[in-house]
């Protein structure tokens, strides 16, 4: 009898583990070539002017170089190299005495954030957002996480995607856009609601200023080829 129960048991386990496993890989496969329509902060974003991210999607090869440099100089300066961890930063982020706790999120964890999840540090959360974190890395190429994320993250309140955000604060579209317009952007994604591209503050000159000087570093837009070994 115990015998039958344990089995039974471990019938349910190995179910619950294949569902799991399953809804995984349909929430990170099909990035790989379909974009999501909304994501879960868009959703919950009562000031999002449209809730359809797919009609004002940029594709990546319609997005300027610079963009994708800046946000990679401002926010994930080793996202070639990584498989979704930055565990230098994340070591610096425990081990450091700040005021203010330094980020350690990859382009990818934000990307997950974004697309699935919700604001908070719980560890739960965290733990959810490392695991989708390892599956999008195995499923989608670097450029297409790129792509990704410059259309489903905000750059001002409720201003989501970088087609809306450089129509709106520039007049053109992401494909035009300059260096200094392109660390503008990046500059503002720590706290888009805080900061602002229209009106940018001391502070906002500033880390667009650093941002510029990291892209410069970096080797300019052939750092992009990097994505690709």
């Amino acid at each position: 009898m115990r015998l039958k129960k344990m089995n039974y048991l471990f019938k349910i386990m190995l179910s619950v583990v294949g569902f799991f496993i399953l809804l995984t890989v349909m929430l990170s496969l099909p990035l790989r070539w379909f974009n999501p329509p909304i994501t879960a902060f868009v959703f919950n974003d009562e000031k999002a002017e449209s809730l359809n991210l797919r009609d004002k999607w940029s594709a990546y090869k319609d997005v300027s170089p610079e963009i994708f440099l800046a946000i990679m100089a401002a926010e994930d300066q080793k996202f070639p190299e990584h498989f979704g961890f930055d565990f230098g930063s994340l070591r610096k982020a425990i081990t450091e005495k700040r005021s203010k706790p330094r980020g350690a999120s990859t382009i990818t964890q934000q990307l997950v954030k974004n697309l699935y999840l919700w604001p908070g540090r719980s560890i739960f959360r965290k733990g959810v957002e490392a695991w989708l974190t390892l599956w999008i890395e195995a499923f989608v190429s670097k450029e297409r996480i790129l792509e990704l994320y410059v259309n489903v993250v905000e750059f001002g309140p409720g201003i989501y995607g970088v087609g809306e955000a450089t129509n709106r604060f520039y007049g053109i579209g992401p494909k035009r856009i300059n260096r200094f317009q392109a660390a503008m952007l990046a500059a503002v994604l720590p706290s888009p609601k805080r900061y602002s591209v229209a009106k940018p503050s001391g502070y906002v000159f500033e880390r667009s200023a650093d941002i510029r000087r990291s892209m410069q570093a970096l080797g300019g837009v052939g750092f992009l080829k990097e994505l690709k070994k």
